[in-house]
């Protein structure tokens, strides 16, 4: 992967070398969710909102259990599936996580804009 090369164009052609690149420089949230879009947007808009969101719905449960088991490998593969899976229902409701993230959050919590949050306790 060359300098000028992002890790997103070299998943749209095929070159799976970007893996260690990805995993050395990291990626943004946007190319994350271009990267599963790519992969999996046709099957996702054939399967619609609705069906896309239980699949996410069932991989929160997945990472619940994860949780309940304290497997570190588990935790990890199931984080991933969540996340994979919430930025497909984004991208099938045509929302750019990182814009909505970075707007949302913007360095502080949305409720009383500090930071660390100052909100009482839940």
């Amino acid at each position: 992967m060359g300098p000028n090369t992002s890790v997103s164009s070299c998943y749209r052609y095929g070159d799976t070398s970007a893996g260690s690149s990805m995993t050395q420089n990291g990626i943004t949230i946007r190319e994350a969710q271009n990267i599963i879009k790519q992969i999996y947007f046709k099957r996702d808009k054939a399967r619609g909102v609705n069906g896309t969101t239980l699949h996410l719905v069932e991989e929160v449960g997945e990472l619940i259990r994860a949780l309940r088991t304290g497997n570190r490998d588990k935790l990890s593969e199931e984080i991933s599936d969540v996340l994979a899976w919430l930025l497909s229902v984004a991208s099938l409701v045509e929302i750019d996580v990182e814009e909505a993230f970075i707007s949302r959050y913007n360095f502080s919590c949305p409720k009383c804009h500090s930071s660390p949050c100052k909100c009482p306790k839940v």
